[in-house]
């Protein structure tokens, strides 16, 4: 229900789907550009749509009652900055935990203009020993897809070379807020 629900929504909002690809049971997918609040809900739309659940990080703090409901309901997976050990590797025992997960996560960590991409996502996918999947948003084409599905090497800086390659063409909602 959930699934069909999704599709139509997505669908009545105007988007297309892009790409889907292969299909694995564990993964963090990369999902840029992101740039706009409209980011999440259509993202979200879309892989439900799939029949698939991404999760996604929030603060422990927004985890009460009762957002707490609605963000477990949405896929919202808690992180504890306090712990002592990093979100890197809270994420990596939420891997262990499951036998199926996807984990979506922004690399550039805000909607705002910046150069570097954050590396947490890449080092959470190659510390599970999980692909990563390159999910896009299309504001241009209204389309939304996956590129890849890609495995880290190990040599981070020619891995990201790659994994931005594959957001060459593609239109975030701010273009001038996107740095490919």
């Amino acid at each position: 229900m959930r699934r069909k629900l999704s599709r139509i929504l997505f669908r009545l909002l105007g988007w297309s789907f892009g790409p889907e690809g292969e299909y694995v049971p564990k993964c963090v997918v990369c999902v840029a550009p992101h740039t706009s609040n409209w980011d999440f809900p259509l993202g979200k739309l879309y892989y439900t749509s799939l029949g698939h659940n991404a999760r996604f990080l929030i603060k422990k703090d927004w985890f009460v009652f009762p957002f707490n409901i609605i963000f477990d309901f949405l896929g919202g997976v808690p992180v504890d900055r306090n712990k002592h050990t990093s979100v890197t590797d809270q994420m990596i025992a939420e891997f262990d935990k499951h036998n199926s997960f996807h984990l979506a996560i922004t690399p550039e960590g805000t909607r705002k203009r910046t150069e570097e991409w954050k590396k947490g996502f890449y080092h959470i996918a190659e510390g599970a020993k999980v692909p990563i999947l390159i999910a896009y948003l299309d504001y241009k084409k209204k389309e939304i897809g996956t590129k890849a599905l890609f495995y880290p090497t190990g040599d981070i800086t020619e891995d990201l070379k790659t994994i931005r390659s594959y957001y060459e063409g593609v239109t975030a909602c701010h273009p001038e807020n996107f740095v490919n």
